[in-house]
């Protein structure tokens, strides 16, 4: 059955960039709905496995042309299943100029501009400073090896309750001991204290003008089944004086694709430039015994590592290549990070592509997986990602539970593979110095370039013909329909997004409230940081 409902203020997605507006929105005074796509679970619905039909739920893996894209699908969205590294984007970062040759943020974001934003956010979540006796033993590998060729590390600050984490390392799954700060813990319950409503299940399909006298935008969805994502139950719209869309990068441009005959066009931008952040990730077969000889290091007695999956994903990070006085597209960061078992097949055993990822080569490298190590290289990329004509419905065409087939396109010009090679030469400096290890970057043969941090797909930014939103996060030429998840952020961030996203949402409120209220709606903005 058809449903046609109104409220002043719709979001779309309960990630970062979904739950920070509703919040502030809804405190103001503002009705306020929530439509996720993905189910509504807590921390005793989270598991410890990777059977289909557990981390399936709400873990999504999309399949682009040149590009695999890991997001969440859930409420609480990508945090429900991040692993919580939050980290402040270096200010270069905000004067990248691409191969575009002109300044892609837009001019009033700069570090110190953001800074105040990212101040919010720390204190709502909040983000906790790993001591070195807290860092996960790869982690302190990572910072050794580091140390042993020349090179600083530091531990990385995480959206972590220290004193609660159980160094379980399921973080993948959700938390099942509501340590890590998804926005399940803060600002999603804050809005529901103040009167917002979450429909999970609800998948929205296209954005239209509003029917109704006051109105400014009518939304339809799509309610889907809770067993078979790929099952609609039923249908209804929803009209709004204000639309906060923070369906995902990969969501975003294509739900705005689909409405564009609607709403009499949308900015040429949109669908254009994608980042995946420049993800780049090797493993490193580290040989024990050069650990103890080396290193000097030993977890347990007799055992100098053998620790790859013990701890927390993420615990130490280099930052020795973000130096602003290099050139673009030669500066990343180093950070140790843990990938589950299930990845283990994206690890080169050899250097021949017809060979690298299966054979008695790749068994015996599987083999030794207690051994890895593995190193996220965030690079600048080139924001090279397309998106072709969106699917008749969603944002993706789902084959399975948590596995979609996208129109997203991905070739990387020689700027990023610039990028990703000299991550590759740093990472192989540090772990291979005196046999210590032997670097594998993953193959991409099986899926592509592979991403978990999707980005700029509808950018914010000054030039019109480049980018889809103003520097307010409203698209251009549709007053009131803002634009707050990772699709928004310019460029590649050279460190995980999470902290940046939500900023960049901290930011927008005043501008979305202020909207807001010339609607009609009896809001205002200055709600504290939830708790």
């Amino acid at each position: 059955m058809s449903v046609t409902e109104r409220t002043d203020v719709l979001v779309i997605g309960s990630g970062f960039g979904g739950a920070i507006p509703a919040y502030h929105l809804a405190a103001g005074g503002a009705e306020v709905v929530i439509l996720e796509r993905g189910p509504h679970l807590t921390a005793p619905d989270f598991t410890h496995d990777l059977r289909l039909g557990s981390y399936t739920r709400i873990v999504d893996l999309v399949q682009g042309d040149g590009i695999t894209v890991v997001a969440g699908n859930c409420v609480g969205g990508s945090s429900v299943v991040y692993f919580a590294a939050s980290l402040r984007a270096p200010g270069f970062v905000f004067d990248r100029r691409g191969s575009l040759g002109h300044r892609l943020w837009p001019s009033t974001l700069t570090r110190a501009a953001l800074d105040p934003w990212y101040d919010r956010v720390e204190e709502a979540l909040p983000v906790a400073e790993q001591s070195w006796d807290q860092v996960p033993y790869p982690g302190g590998l990572f910072a050794a090896a580091c140390a042993r060729a020349g090179r600083t590390c530091n531990p990385v600050p995480v959206a972590v309750d220290l004193a609660r984490c159980t160094n379980c390392n399921w973080m993948l799954n959700g938390c099942h001991f509501d340590a890590k700060r998804s926005m399940l813990l803060n600002y999603l319950p804050a809005a529901t204290a103040h009167g917002a409503e979450i429909r999970p299940l609800h998948e929205a399909q296209t954005i239209a003008p509003a029917t109704t006298p006051g109105y400014r935008y009518r939304v339809s969805y799509t309610q889907l089944d809770a067993g078979d994502y790929r099952l609609p139950v039923g249908v209804g719209a929803i009209e709004a004086k204000t639309v906060v869309l923070a369906a995902g990068a990969l969501a975003t441009p294509v739900l705005l694709q689909r409405s564009a005959p609607l709403l009499g066009g949308v900015p040429q931008a949109v669908g254009r430039y994608f980042s995946g952040n420049g993800d780049r990730v090797s493993i490193a077969d580290v040989d024990e015994g050069k650990v103890r000889d080396l290193l000097g290091l030993e977890r347990a007695p007799g055992i100098a590592y053998q620790g790859f999956p013990i701890g927390k994903p993420i615990g130490s990070m280099s930052y020795d290549r973000l130096d602003p006085a290099t050139a673009e597209f030669t500066r990343f960061s180093l950070q140790q990070i843990y990938f589950p078992g299930i990845t283990d097949l994206l690890a080169q055993a050899t250097d021949a592509p017809a060979t690298s990822w299966f054979g008695v080569r790749k068994k015996e490298l599987r083999a030794r997986w207690p051994s890895w190590l593995s190193v996220l290289a965030m690079t600048e990329d080139d924001n090279e990602g397309v998106f072709g004509p969106p699917p008749p419905t969603g944002s993706s065409t789902r084959v399975a539970t948590s596995l979609c087939l996208s129109t997203l396109s991905y070739r990387p010009t020689a700027n990023t593979l610039r990028g990703w090679a000299a991550a590759d030469t740093e990472a192989r400096a540090v772990l291979e110095r005196d046999g210590l290890a032997r670097v594998r970057p993953w193959s991409e043969n099986a899926a592509g370039s592979v991403s978990a941090h999707p980005l700029a797909s509808c950018r914010m930014g000054d030039d019109p013909a480049t980018s889809a939103l103003d520097e307010r996060g409203e698209l251009r030429g549709h007053p009131g329909l803002f634009v707050t998840d990772g699709s928004a952020v310019p460029t590649s961030l050279c460190v995980n997004p999470s902290l940046t996203i939500a900023a960049l949402a901290e930011r927008a409120c005043p501008g979305i409230v202020e909207s807001t209220v010339e609607a009609g709606v009896r809001a205002r903005y200055g709600a504290p940081a939830p708790r």
